[in-house]
Order: C-alpha cells, then sequence, then structure tokens
C-alpha cells in the first residue's frame, strides 16, 4: 500500500493532467489564432513602410513651411466638413507631416490622417490611422484580426479566453515537467514515438513559460472583463498612471491610458476656436521649452475652455512618453506628466504593454515576441499530436476532469473548489468557459458510467 503522500501526489498529478489536458483541447484553437495573428502584427511594421511609403515620405528638399499652412493644406483637401483634432509634425526630413480629422464613420480609436509634404504642402496620401502607434490600414486589420477576429466586441471574447487560460496551460505544464523529470517517464526509451513527442512539447512549454506568462498577463490588461477586475485593483492599491488635465478650471482629470493605442477617444465635444491651427507653431515653440523633446510628438487642438495638449508618442526605448497642457491664453504649462516622474508600477504597465506590442527594443523586440508566438504555436500542435498518439481505443472508458477531482482528498478537493470560485470571479470569461468544460466534463462522466446489470430472474 502506498504511503498517504504518495497517494496524494498521483492525484494531484492526475488531476493537473486533467485540466491541462481540457485547456489545451478546447483553448487550444483560440491560442493558435491569437498566436499566429500577433506573430503577424509584431513583425510587420517594416512592411507598412514599404507598402504606404508614398503618404509617409516627402520627396522635396529644403525648409519646411509653418504648421499652421500645413494644417490649411490638409483642410483644403479633407473638406470645409472635417473637424481637425490633432497634428503630428514630420519626424525627421524627408518624412510627411500627419493632419487628423475626428470622423463619426470611423471606428473608436480610428481618425483621418491627410499626409502633407512639408516642404511643397502637397498632399501625399489620404488614410485612415489607428490609435495611438498611428498604425495604417493594412496594419490595424491584423490589429483588429488579433484582438477581435473582426468581430467587434463579441469577438474580444475569443482574446480574453486565450489569455485568460494561457497561464494556466503554461503552469500546469511546468509541474507536469517537472514531475516527469523525476519520475519512470524520464527512463523510457528516447526513441519511442510518443516519448519523444511529450519531451518535445514539454520542453518548448519549460523553455517559453516565462515568454508565455508575460503575455496571457499583459493580454489581460486589454481584456473587455478581466482588464475591468485589473483596473479595479491598480485602482485600490494606487498603481495608476499620472495624468494631464485639459481643464482650465478646476474639473475632471483627462487620463492619459496605458492602451492608448485601444482608446483613444476623439468625441464630439465643443468646437476648436476657428484660429487655433494658426497658433500651432508656437504652442511646439512652448512645448519644446518645457522640454517635449521627442521628434515624436502629437499637438492636440483645444476645444473651448480646454487647453492644448501636447505628447510625446515614442514607445522605444528610451521611453519618451511626456505630455503637457498650454493655456491657450497665457501659452504657459498648466499641467504634465513627465514619464520619470511615474511610479514604478506604472512604467513596468507601459514597458509591459510596448513589449507586448513589440515595439520596446525595435527589431529584437519583434524577433522576441514573433519567436515566442512561434513557439506557442509549435507547443500547441505538439499538444494535439499527443492526444491523437494516446486517444482512447473505441468503447474505452473515457478519463474526465470530474473524476479526477473526486479521487482528491477532501481537503484538497475544497481548496480546488476554492481557487476555481476566485478564478472565476478575476476572469469572468474563463469562469464561465469553465463551467462549460465541466458541463462536456460531467455528460462525459455520466454517460461512460457502466449501466447497473439486470438482476438474474428467479
Amino acid at each position: 500500500m502506498s504511503p498517504p503522500h504518495t497517494a496524494t501526489a498521483a492525484e494531484l498529478k492526475a488531476f493537473v493532467t486533467r485540466l491541462h489536458f481540457y485547456v489545451g483541447l478546447f483553448v487550444g484553437p483560440f491560442l493558435l489564432v491569437a498566436a499566429v495573428t500577433g506573430v503577424l502584427y509584431v513583425i510587420t511594421p517594416q512592411l507598412e513602410e514599404v507598402v504606404y511609403r508614398g503618404a509617409l515620405t516627402a520627396e522635396a528638399t529644403g525648409p519646411a513651411q509653418s504648421l499652421a499652412a500645413q494644417t490649411e493644406a490638409a483642410r483644403t483637401a479633407a473638406g470645409a466638413d472635417a473637424r481637425l483634432f490633432a497634428v503630428r509634425p514630420a519626424t525627421a526630413p524627408g518624412r510627411t507631416t500627419r493632419v487628423m480629422f475626428s470622423d463619426p464613420s470611423l471606428g473608436e480609436s480610428e481618425s483621418r490622417a491627410i499626409f502633407v509634404d512639408p516642404v511643397t504642402l502637397a498632399v501625399r496620401g489620404d488614410l485612415t490611422v489607428y490609435g495611438t502607434s498611428g498604425i495604417l490600414p493594412f496594419r490595424t486589420t491584423l490589429d483588429y484580426l488579433h484582438r477581435n477576429l473582426l468581430l467587434g466586441d463579441f469577438g474580444r471574447l475569443y482574446s480574453e479566453l486565450a489569455a485568460s487560460w494561457l497561464w494556466v496551460a503554461a503552469l500546469g505544464g511546468i509541474l507536469l515537467w517537472l514531475w516527469r523529470r523525476t519520475g519512470r517517464l524520464s527512463q523510457q526509451n528516447p526513441r519511442n514515438a510518443r516519448l519523444r513527442t511529450r519531451r518535445l512539447h514539454g520542453l518548448l512549454g519549460v523553455t517559453l513559460s516565462l515568454g508565455l506568462l508575460f503575455l496571457s498577463v499583459t493580454g489581460l490588461t486589454w481584456s473587455q472583463w478581466a482588464g475591468g477586475r485589473i483596473d479595479g485593483l491598480r485602482s485600490a492599491l494606487g498603481w495608476v498612471t499620472p495624468s494631464v488635465s485639459a481643464a482650465l478650471t478646476p474639473g475632471p482629470v483627462v487620463p492619459v491610458g496605458d492602451h492608448a493605442d485601444h482608446h483613444q477617444h476623439h468625441g464630439n465635444g465643443a468646437a476648436i476656436p476657428v484660429d487655433a491651427a494658426s497658433r500651432l507653431d508656437e504652442v511646439l515653440a512652448v512645448s519644446r521649452a518645457a522640454g517635449i523633446d521627442s521628434p515624436l510628438v502629437e499637438i492636440r487642438l483645444p476645444r473651448a475652455d480646454r487647453a492644448w495638449l501636447v505628447r510625446e508618442y515614442d514607445r522605444s526605448w528610451p521611453t519618451q512618453v511626456d505630455t503637457v497642457a498650454i493655456d491657450p491664453a497665457s501659452m504657459q504649462v498648466t499641467s504634465r506628466a513627465d514619464f520619470t516622474s511615474f511610479p514604478l508600477v506604472a512604467k513596468l504597465i507601459r514597458w509591459g504593454i510596448d513589449i507586448h506590442m513589440g515595439v520596446l527594443f525595435g527589431v529584437a523586440n519583434q524577433i522576441l515576441m514573433a519567436a515566442v508566438g512561434l513557439g506557442l504555436v509549435a507547443a500547441t500542435l505538439y499538444g494535439y499530436r499527443i492526444w491523437w498518439q494516446n486517444r482512447p481505443a473505441p468503447g474505452a472508458l473515457p478519463r474526465t476532469l470530474m473524476q479526477s477531482w473526486l479521487q482528491l482528498r477532501a481537503p484538497a478537493r475544497a481548496i480546488v473548489a476554492l481557487v476555481a470560485a476566485g478564478f472565476a470571479w478575476a476572469l469572468p470569461v474563463a469562469g464561465a468557459s469553465l463551467v462549460a468544460f465541466l458541463i462536456v466534463d460531467v455528460l462525459r462522466w455520466r454517460m461512460a458510467r457502466p449501466s447497473p446489470r439486470p438482476l438474474p430472474a428467479e
């Protein structure tokens, strides 16, 4: 008879094995889609430069004309009804200036950008741009595909489901790998095809585990339901990103969000003063004097009773995302948020998001994220191969999660139940999918139970 602690360990292994199998089987397709679309997104910035070269580059050389003149040229091209809201000056010689207009027909965080040659004032392009990163239509489509499968808010459930279970799959895989390293499987014939597949799957999972945990956590911060829980926790702990107020009188603060790429709102507030665009060059000069020194800068025009907002949007290393508010009357800085003064947690959140998007360390960051994504694809496919190699024979009784849970000792069953309840509250989409798993599992379990034999006739 096995010692009690040995039996308990074996029961726990059986439960973790079943849970890892269920996550891989049911969530695996969502992980595959998220990994493939994520890889496509992080490896395409250079391709975007080629596809939209005509709009992004200026052919003329010489001194640039004023921002006011460039904006007026864009306004003429956009039409009298176009609503100007921001300008991004050319970042270097040979680059175009983006003059951005809000458009109610576009989606959230999208705007219409007119690309103007700073020297000749020729319009080089008219494209829809997205978010703080300013990505163009090709990569915007990839971003939507990664986030919601082009299905809007409903589609966001897929990416949240993948992110919610990815860390569970990774941690469970690490435990199984460690147990097998010390168990009898480590002594089996390495030429065995099933064992070789299992080892490759485990080795990939363990090698990628830190990257997978990172992707899961940072991905959840963007999610619809779990993201709300995370925001609430951050607020309770004081882990909020410093913000800038555009109000000229006491009032609500305009937040500088960590996810501005996905949550930039243009709104339909009070109209921008007619002559505001004529002061763009002056505002830029004031912001430069106030320490806004990145070439990647966006100037947001003031609405009635609001300040100008000038912000950096360079997410590479070193990060430059300072923001200042400037009073239109006095041309004095009324509010500012400097990245150097952010709390450490706010900086880590900013860097984590930028690493996830493949922008913090440039090409090296792109390669790293692509490698993790492709590794996740391979590990998931190996997992399905393991399932196929070890599938039950026809008519065999299936092994179920419910069975493995019932085989745990009472204290362990209670702990698992409490953890599952907390898990479902913190990650609602994962909680709902867990209920679905259990319904399928209980049905399989009940259908597999042998029917009682009829009593022999007397």
